[in-house]
């Protein structure tokens, strides 16, 4: 395999013939779009009801997991909303997010860098203190439990104002709340990155880091004001980046990140199929992407599934699987060390001491 540890650059041509496959082993890669309330199985789902006394409004799995037929991002949104309802305690977050570490270590995921709704809970009547301190609680030795290291995004909701998020952020602050960076998710259509410029100068005189979502559903000046207004230094999704040839040669030439989540975008219809899905044109214009699994309890699949579905419509090369799992690991806001060890790990090599 290509040694990618020098640097974000890979090779312009594929290995030859002659070099062995890849092991089917997933590769290690770094989860950069991951919705903690989207890891929310049905079964944990039932299970914290039973436990908090909340009476659900399916009569059963089946009936709950019939409604995972989603026809754009809003229905998705009303259904993935209803569900957190479950979440009351911080035993309930931590529950939550122990049961994804376990899960996507045995997808491969070696860092992941977690998204929060901290609205989501706070607009139900749950303290912020409670889904922070719980999901943090988890990600405190996530490292040494399930080999995994990991950092934590607040993410805000656009449909909401600007002031509502402000709020959020500067009770986030004031309980010194162990976030890394900050995030923009929820309905994008009709909600643009500059409404909340305010919010991302507090962040960035913080000295958090910064992305947001752009261009899964919004067109493609969405990722223009994402980087222009917000100065953001990754972009979550941004398929839609390619209908704008000046924008994916700027995109490429910046090294700019995008994070990519091939399952959602069908299952929320930003693509009719997988077949349709650009990820292959973006790799072949040089974008800078990364394959993450963003909900994957309502979408299908966890990182490894991502990978596997795509293999099964594209026939991924060898090369194109380490070219994206590299690219995860640089395009991640972890340490430089812990860069040099997943790269170290990706590339076969002993990490250094």
């Amino acid at each position: 395999m290509d040694n990618f540890a020098g640097g974000t650059a890979v090779p312009e041509t594929e290995p030859d013939a002659a070099e062995p496959e890849v092991s089917s082993k997933p590769l290690p890669v770094a989860e950069l779009h991951l919705h903690i309330e989207g890891t929310l199985q049905p079964e944990l789902i039932f299970a914290l009801a039973e436990r908090n006394g909340i009476t659900l409004p399916y009569s059963g799995l089946d009936e709950l997991r019939a409604r995972y037929e989603f026809t754009d991002l809003q229905s998705f949104l009303d259904l993935y909303y209803a569900n957190m309802a479950v979440l009351q305690t911080e035993q309930d977050f931590a529950d939550m997010t122990r049961a994804y570490l376990e899960r996507a270590a045995a997808a491969g995921v070696r860092h992941a860098e977690i998204m929060m709704d901290p609205q989501a809970h706070t607009s139900r009547g749950i303290p912020l203190e409670t889904c922070v301190n719980g999901v943090a609680s988890v990600l405190a030795t996530s490292q040494e439990e399930f080999g995994i290291s990991t950092l934590l995004i607040a993410a805000f909701l656009r449909d909401l104002s600007e002031e509502s998020a402000l709020e959020v952020f500067d009770g986030l602050m004031a309980m010194n709340a162990p976030i890394a960076a900050v995030g923009l998710d929820s309905a994008e259509v009709g909600n643009p990155p500059s409404k909340f410029e305010r919010l991302y100068a507090k962040a960035r005189e913080a000295g958090l880091r910064l992305t947001a979502h752009a261009g899964e559903e919004g067109p493609p000046s969405y990722i223009v004001e994402a980087l222009d207004i917000l100065g953001v230094e990754r972009i979550d999704h941004g398929i839609r980046c390619m209908e704008d040839p000046d924008l994916v040669e700027r995109l490429v030439d910046a090294r700019i990140p995008l994070t990519v989540c091939p399952l959602s975008n069908v299952r929320l219809r930003a693509v009719d199929t997988l077949a349709d899905h650009p990820l292959p044109a973006m790799l072949a214009a040089g974008l800078n992407v990364s394959v993450n699994s963003d909900d994957p309890a309502y979408f299908g699949g966890y990182v490894d599934d991502n990978f596997s579905q795509l293999d099964a419509v594209f026939e991924l090369s060898d090369f194109d699987k380490a070219r994206l799992a590299a690219n995860s690991i640089h395009s991640s806001f972890a340490s430089e060390e812990r860069k040099s060890e997943l790269l170290a790990e990706l590339n076969g090599l002993e990490a250094p001491q």
